[in-house]
């Protein structure tokens, strides 16, 4: 995906948090503390309450999007540009691509180098147990 095609399938906050729940939880949201599906969306702060263990909770727990104050955009669009460099890409180049300083494009491409390497390595033990 380039910069046009992120923007325009992600044009919001909102659409890209509708889409970490269709892929997280099918729509389904579940509690990320005690798994319950007994839970409630909180409208104004576009958080799920759990009614089994009273807590509160956004789709981004315990994603490399938790607790960021940089827009979904940004890093829906960092990870496509990291997917397709072919020979990487620099944290001062990633900066300029999705506008921001060279260090928080470095702590985004290490989270997401992080989580492609933790995906690769669940994928490849469970190839190894079939």
């Amino acid at each position: 995906m380039n910069i046009n095609e992120v923007f325009e399938k992600y044009p919001t906050q909102k659409d890209c948090l509708n889409h970490l729940e269709a892929v997280k939880w099918g729509n389904k949201p579940i509690c990320p503390y005690c798994y319950s599906k007994s839970c409630t969306l909180m409208q104004k702060e576009n958080r799920y309450h759990c009614n089994t263990c009273n807590t509160s909770f956004r789709v981004t727990v315990g994603t490399i999007f938790h607790g960021t104050k940089i827009p979904l955009q940004k890093w829906f669009l960092a990870i496509s540009i990291i997917l397709k460099a072919e020979k990487g890409i620099s944290a001062r180049q990633l900066g300029k691509e999705i506008q921001v300083t060279k260090d928080t494009a470095l702590r985004i491409s290490t989270q997401i180098r992080q989580a492609i390497h933790e995906f690769s390595n669940v994928e490849s033990d469970e190839t190894t147990l079939v």
